[in-house]
């Protein structure tokens, strides 16, 4: 909730109606303790959580009941076939599993999430890419050394996976923030990727992500569903060298947000 709070109070802030969405909220634990600390005592501002299996739902749905907190609304749905609202402010997902955090992130995307808060969990998709492909750039092919090795390949394959997740919301706008969620005595799962839409998009975040995309050879759903493509690697016209990539985080290359947002 501290990691939390300063995205909440930014959409209540400006919008006194903001709609919150907890993507595969399980029990929906994380949803009624933000609803007792930021809504209840509100004047708007309600809470969607999608869950995937009825009986969590139901059950979450009555305790909603018991507390009297009639902002908070519930869906069974799996997060990639949810009725998302129109426009969402803020949308966190909490050890939403393998693609099920790419669900949420292209939810959060489409709909124009202005705060976007996700801890991935087991992801396997593109660590079983990397078993059946290599790196298509050029060059002595060191770069498939890292995951040669089925737990390197895990290992490796999480964390390019978590890379592109942030270099996505980056290429479309947003400012991320990689941090720790809670210490490894805890969880194993603790990676926080936070992201506060600045921009309609960032182009040169776009080309960063487009060129690791080929360089790595997957296509994880997240691109996938966005219509990102891999770049066309090649040696620039000339024989000149490629712009040094800008560092993630660094100047937005883009247009300011509509009026109003």
């Amino acid at each position: 909730m501290g990691l939390l709070r300063p995205a909440v109070e930014d959409v209540l802030s400006r919008h006194p109606d903001a709609v919150m969405v907890d993507a595969g909220s399980g029990n929906a634990y994380l949803g009624f303790v933000l609803y007792e600390l930021f809504l209840k005592n509100a004047l708007g501002g309600s809470l969607l959580s999608i869950e995937g299996r009825p009986e969590l739902t139901e059950r979450a749905k009555g305790r909603a009941e018991r507390l009297g907190f009639d902002r908070m609304q519930f869906q069974t749905a799996h997060i990639d076939t949810a009725r998302y609202p129109e426009r969402i402010h803020l949308l966190m997902a909490l050890h939403a599993c393998d693609t099920a955090t790419d669900d949420a992130l292209v939810a959060a995307i489409r709909h124009g999430a202005d705060h976007v808060a996700v801890v991935p969990c087991c992801q396997a998709e593109v660590a079983a890419q990397l078993k059946e492909r290599r790196p298509v750039a050029g060059g002595s092919g060191s770069m498939s050394l890292l995951y040669a090795h089925a737990w390197h390949r895990r290992e490796f394959g999480s964390h390019l996976t978590n890379v592109i997740r942030a270099l996505t919301l980056e290429a479309f706008g947003y400012q991320v923030t990689v941090t720790e969620l809670t210490g490894w005595e805890h969880s194993l799962k603790n990676e926080l990727i936070l992201g506060r839409r600045v921009h309609r998009e960032n182009r040169r975040a776009r080309v960063q992500l487009e060129r690791l995309l080929a360089e790595t050879g997957v296509a994880p759903k997240l691109t996938r569903e966005l219509g990102v493509k891999p770049a066309t690697l090649s040696t620039p016209a000339g024989g000149g060298e490629a712009p040094e990539p800008e560092a993630p985080g660094g100047s937005e290359a883009a247009n300011p947000p509509p009026a109003g947002e």
